[in-house]
């Protein structure tokens, strides 16, 4: 991938610590920050610190993954595609941004009305090119630099150099400083009774030769597992787990397909494992979230979660009791580009419970944000059953939702389905 070159050739001047790197930086520059596993350990306490002057922020941070202060330096400002919730309230103050957007059209916000006085970038040590791969993680960050004034480098030896991963020349740094510490990982923890149930209903939806999307969680976890005895599976998603690696080593996936994702998060030991495929490519978003690209994928099965369904058929990625706590994501991207593929479905899975008191997730209206609407979900999956939206009447379709709601809530929730039905 490409390069960029802003340093007009000069070595890099190199700093002794991330607080000295940020030492660098002016007040009120406008930077930008990758996320997951392109956020440095330590970087965003050196940013935040409260001696620090004030910034313009712009981060592509995970929630759940990278977490962010909840306190800033007074007139610092921090835009996200993801609201943080630790920071309810916050984007009243002007302090937090939350730019509803999902990656693709953030692609195309950074590209045409974007610019960063400095880009601070992740990468393992120069090859012998003298190239740093950004490893695991390229999401924006080829966009972002391309589009700042200088670069900043931590440069991380436990950085693995991912054979078909973006890389940046050393020579294009305007400063660095090197740290040896692990990168972001993600655990999904041991399954739950739910989960299980849920991927043996999404397995029925993956066959030989499919092409796959899906994120993080015991969902995505669960159904890998399943799809061993697939063959022929191809891999195109926004991100990509441990999960990827159980098909490989089962020979699921297909051996003539680069299978390719924008960013990997993951355990150590997969991230050690991925240095040596050439069989797996990170990508900016312009290309994995493309629907261009994803188009002429045949057959994309692709697999997003949600806080809620209502009986319409459409989802809620992002507000949960009133306060947003996520961002759309990638998920409206692949829920469009499955419907442009040949063969392809977009599915939506989740429990039909949620909290202490397992309120029914889904729901007779939703009474907040609508993420996904209806036309771009063919399949909502529950643990209770797959209710298979395509070509149903809009009555059809809540008829088919209550039947995969838990039970204790299916009388309640076809009540209030009469009286919606009796407006329309």
């Amino acid at each position: 991938m490409s390069e960029r070159s802003s340093n007009s050739g000069a070595r890099p001047k190199h700093v002794a610590s991330l607080p000295a790197l940020a030492a660098q930086l002016s007040p009120g520059e406008h930077i930008y920050l990758p996320g997951s596993t392109g956020e440095p350990a330590g970087l965003t306490d050196a940013l935040f610190a409260g001696h620090m002057p004030a910034l313009d922020i712009t981060a592509s941070y995970v929630p759940g993954v990278n977490p962010v202060p909840t306190r800033f330096p007074a007139n610092t400002r921090y835009t996200s595609m993801f609201a943080q919730p630790a920071h309810s309230g916050a984007q009243a103050t002007g302090a937090y941004r939350h730019l509803p957007m999902s990656y693709s059209a953030f692609g195309r916000h950074l590209q045409d009305n974007l610019t960063f006085d400095t880009c601070i970038v992740h990468v393992a040590p120069p090859d012998a090119e003298g190239r740093c791969s950004l490893g695991p993680a390229v999401e924006f960050t080829l966009m972002a630099a391309r589009k700042s004034r200088r670069l900043f480098a931590v440069v991380n030896p436990r950085m693995p150099r991912v054979a078909n991963s973006a890389a940046l020349p050393f020579d294009s740094f305007e400063y660095t400083t090197e740290i040896a510490a692990p990168l972001r990982s993600y655990d999904v923890g041991a399954p739950s009774i739910e989960a299980e149930a849920i991927a043996t209903r999404l397995a029925d939806f993956v066959q030989d030769d499919a092409t796959l999307q899906i994120g993080l969680g015991k969902v995505p976890d669960a159904l890998m597992a399943r799809l061993t005895d697939r063959r022929g599976l191809k891999l195109f998603s926004g991100m990509l787990s441990d999960g990827a690696r159980t098909l490989a080593d089962a020979g699921s996936l297909d051996r003539t397909f680069t299978h390719t994702c924008c960013l990997q998060l993951g355990s150590v030991g997969y991230y050690d494992w991925l240095a040596d495929r050439s069989d797996f490519a990170v990508r900016g978003c312009e290309i994995t979230h493309s629907a261009a690209v994803l188009a002429t994928l045949p057959r994309l099965v692709a697999v997003n979660s949600a806080l809620s369904v209502d009986l319409f058929g459409q989802a809620n990625l992002e507000m949960l009791g009133g306060r947003m706590v996520s961002g759309c994501g990638g998920a409206p991207d692949f829920a469009r580009g499955a419907a442009l593929s040949e063969g392809g479905v977009s599915i939506v899975a989740l429990p039909s419970t949620a909290g202490r008191d397992a309120a029914s997730r889904i729901v007779p209206e939703l009474a907040g944000l609508v993420t996904l609407p209806r036309t771009d979900i063919d399949v909502v999956v529950t643990e209770h059953g797959a209710a298979d939206l395509r070509g149903c009447t809009v009555v059809e379709r809540g008829e088919r939702l209550i039947a995969i709601a838990a039970p204790q809530h299916r009388s309640t929730l076809a009540d209030a389905w009469r009286d919606i039905t009796r407006r329309l």
